[in-house]
């Protein structure tokens, strides 16, 4: 039902209401700030450990699998398009890290990164989990865009099974910003909306692939790469690091196993 539905929009609708559902289960997840006013070091090292194996997951079987599979019979090498963007999406996360301050999970202030400024914890905050998620609206987007191109490796339920996979590790995101927020004084009404803005991004850089990929075909296997580079980046920069500052490194691991087999599992029983 939901299916159909969705095949009755155009590929920015569906990128535009994936980007969105994926938004709302952040917001949900913020929403535990109700409940609880600090968080388990052991259960965040595992929800950051689990975002992790979700993203790579699908890095590859959303991403880059389709990418090398729809340059088959092209004259060029069907790994080129994959790795170019690959790379380039890599350089550009690279580029917002420098550009942009931010503050990592379980750091001090005076650990955060990129230019020197004296913006709020809070704030550092919610712009590092924007920055994670630029590239999953991004990977949202650009997977309902390349159903528009009626390839055999990119389908709708592919594409929805990527937005849920993403929404599923949104949920603990959006606890991971919130509840600390809260233990850090901050009311929990500003904690829910802090918690929920570093969600807000996902619609619009969904929208912004879908359109893109749309627009202009020949890009498409180029931003399926470009998403996976990206999306890996923040994985080996920020979810890895992040999950081992008090080294627990079973949890953490154990947290990413689980994650990339559901992203897996979800990819290929879906898709």
């Amino acid at each position: 039902m939901v299916l159909e539905r969705l095949a009755d929009l155009s590929p920015v609708v569906q990128a535009l209401v994936a980007g969105c559902f994926t938004w709302l289960v952040t917001a949900l997840g913020a929403g535990a700030v109700v409940f609880f006013s600090a968080i388990n070091r052991k259960m965040l090292d595992g929800m950051l450990g689990f975002a992790a194996g979700v993203m790579i997951a699908a890095s590859f079987w959303s991403l880059l699998a389709p990418a090398i599979e729809m340059m088959d019979g092209s004259s060029l090498p069907v790994w080129f398009p994959a790795a170019v963007g690959f790379l380039l999406g890599g350089f550009f996360l690279w580029g917002l890290n420098k550009t942009l301050p931010h503050l990592h999970i379980g750091l001090p202030v005076e650990a955060a990164e990129g230019p020197a400024t004296h913006w709020h914890r809070s704030t550092l905050l919610v712009l590092a989990i924007t920055l994670h998620n630029i590239p999953e609206g991004l990977a949202v987007g650009v997977a309902f865009g390349a159903v528009a191109a009626d390839l055999p490796s990119a389908t709708l339920a592919g594409a929805v099974a990527l937005a849920l996979g993403i929404a599923i590790q949104n949920f603990p995101e959006g606890t991971a910003v919130s509840v600390p927020l809260r233990g850090d004084g901050m009311s929990r009404l500003r904690s829910f909306w802090y918690g929920q803005l570093s969600g807000a991004v996902e619609p619009v850089a969904a929208v912004i692939g879908a359109a893109a990929v749309v627009s202009i075909r020949a890009l498409l296997p180029y931003a399926l790469g470009f998403a996976a580079g990206a999306m890996i980046f923040v994985v080996v920069e920020q979810l890895v690091p992040e999950s081992q500052l008090r080294k627990n490194t079973d949890v953490a691991t154990a947290g990413a196993m689980f994650g990339f087999v559901l992203m897996m599992v979800l990819d290929v029983a879906l898709g």
